[in-house]
């Protein structure tokens, strides 16, 4: 098993002074990608408790970015789009089985990202950059769609959401990969979860991992990406014994605080080793905090609602970008940003052409990072196949409204917006608002709590610049085939690739192709 010690002994034991670090003359590339993590649950962005000094610390050192979006305002199609710089609704990540629909990757989902989209290692690949994802990767658990089959060279991790555990008769618990190969399964042997207290040594893993690699990149004087998904903040949340009962905030705020010592180690080894300089490094969330999790999840400060709507809750994600020598420290920027452009801008650092064949919806922030300057962009929220709202500067108009639906909130208890009801905004029913959209400052009206009347001259002078927006957005729009429509049983995680070797393969059951059910 990893423990603390095992990771101070990895860097106590390395030696510097065998490095070289000109890595070809190339920058090198960190995301640091939370789960489920809202906006308020960083110290630097409000969170009371203050239990995140290494993020605090990193927006000192760094760029602090409180306008930042994800692409969707749930799991799979967001890291579709951050690996794609496209939204879902080009790449396929959405489905068609029902309007306004949020889907994801469970282990019995046919689809997958497409070979069709190029994603970012793939082109790093092509100019002499390795790359590594460590933790959920959440696009596909099929052979073909897995990150080595995708430009990554090195994965630690698992396909889907650490669910479970499972009887490996009706369902199988989910594998972890190193690789090509399994090398377990979550819930088996060294990679548990403990639902009963909440331990688990996974994120001691992924640090290990993540530093592992950064160190062998060193050596090798080779320029690196290195995608660090962890996703202790997922449900069943986790953290490590040594960091279990520590946070006020409970097991959600134990792994926080795991999760903010993971960042500080990965900085803390990219000074030791010298290569800070030479290492741009964003933070971020992909999607905002599932507020269905009540007290025991996270906090997105002052926006309304949380993981699952396209209300600011729901997308509006905790970002920092953080370069030292390259960005100015202890810096803000109003930016309104996307994880969509990390693709554009990590391009653009290294060199590397865009695709010209694809419409790209991120675009470069490299004059935001090293100059300030500011780029107008429009930002546009998807829920599936349905566009419910657009961003253009401080204004936001409301397409369609929905929290979730009446059955689910009457006869489940389940609430996406537990505390906060709006007329025509928090609805359990699809509400159409394209002839009249519903309009909000956000610069004032971060909560979206109210509404600019329609007949005020602001209302009459921001609509036409967001209608052109839309328009100009459809008419350029061709959709991905969707990867979300259909599931089988057949396809799920029964005899991944390395289980014959472990003793780990399962039978696998008829196909039985259906349309897969989504709720929300």
């Amino acid at each position: 098993m990893f423990t603390l010690s095992l990771v101070f002994l990895s860097q106590c034991l390395f030696v510097t002074s065998a490095f070289q670090r000109d890595f070809n003359g190339k920058t090198n590339f960190i995301v640091l990608l939370m789960d489920d993590m809202g906006w308020g649950d960083l110290g630097v962005f409000g969170e009371p408790n203050r239990e995140t000094p290494n993020m605090d610390r990193m927006a000192a050192e760094g760029l602090l970015l409180p306008d930042f979006y994800s692409a969707n305002p749930l799991c799979s199609p967001s890291r579709a789009s951050l690996l794609s710089g496209r939204l879902p609704i080009r790449n396929g990540f959405y489905t068609t089985n029902l309007p306004g629909r949020n889907a994801y990757t469970p282990q019995d989902i046919m689809g997958g990202i497409p070979d069709s989209e190029v994603l970012l290692p793939e082109l790093l690949k092509e100019h002499g950059y390795r790359s590594k994802i460590i933790g959920k990767w959440h696009l596909g658990q099929q052979p073909q769609y897995l990150p080595l089959k995708h430009g990554f060279d090195e994965f630690f991790g698992a396909p889907n959401c650490h669910f479970g555990p499972y009887n490996n008769k009706n369902t199988p618990n989910i594998p972890v990969y190193k690789d090509a190969n399994m090398a377990g399964r979550y819930y088996e042997g060294e990679f548990n979860i403990d639902h009963t207290t909440g331990e688990s040594n996974l994120t001691q893993y992924f640090i290990k991992e993540g530093i592992d690699f950064i160190e062998a990149q060193t050596r090798k004087g080779e320029p690196f990406f290195l995608y660090w998904a962890a996703d202790a903040t997922h449900g069943p949340m986790y953290a490590s014994k040594p960091f279990l009962g520590k946070s006020a905030r409970g097991l959600y705020g134990d792994a926080v605080i795991e999760l903010d010592y993971g960042v500080g180690e990965i900085l803390s080894t990219l000074k030791r080793l010298g290569i800070a300089e030479n290492t741009l490094v964003f933070f971020s969330s992909d999607n905002g905090a599932a507020l269905y999790a009540k007290l025991n999840g996270g906090s997105n400060g002052p926006f309304l609602c949380g993981k699952e709507t396209t209300f600011e809750g729901g997308m509006r994600e905790p970002t920092i970008a953080w370069w030292p020598g390259k960005i100015a420290p202890g810096k803000v920027s109003r930016q309104v940003g996307s994880l969509m452009d990390f693709y554009t801008t990590f391009l653009d650092i290294a060199g590397i052409p865009a695709p010209k064949d694809r419409v790209l919806d991120g675009i470069s922030l490299k004059g935001m990072l090293l100059n300030q300057t500011l780029v107008d962009r429009p930002i546009f929220y998807y829920r599936g196949d349905l566009l419910m709202a657009v961003r253009v500067g401080q204004y936001k108009a409301h397409l369609w409204t929905w929290a979730n639906s009446l059955e689910e909130f009457e006869k489940k208890g389940i609430d996406f917006c537990p505390g906060q009801r709006l007329p025509n905004m928090t609805v359990h029913q699809q509400e159409n608002h394209t002839k009249q959209p519903l309009l909000f400052n956000l610069a004032k009206d971060y909560g979206e709590k109210y509404q600019i009347k329609p007949n005020s001259a602001e209302y009459k002078a921001v609509i036409p610049r967001i209608q052109a927006a839309v328009k100009e957005h459809l008419e350029h729009l061709k959709k991905g085939e969707p990867q979300l429509n259909y599931c089988d049983r057949a396809v799920m995680n029964w005899a991944p690739q390395g289980c014959k070797k472990l003793g780990k393969c399962l039978p696998v059951p008829p196909s039985n192709k259906q349309l897969c059910y989504w709720p929300h």
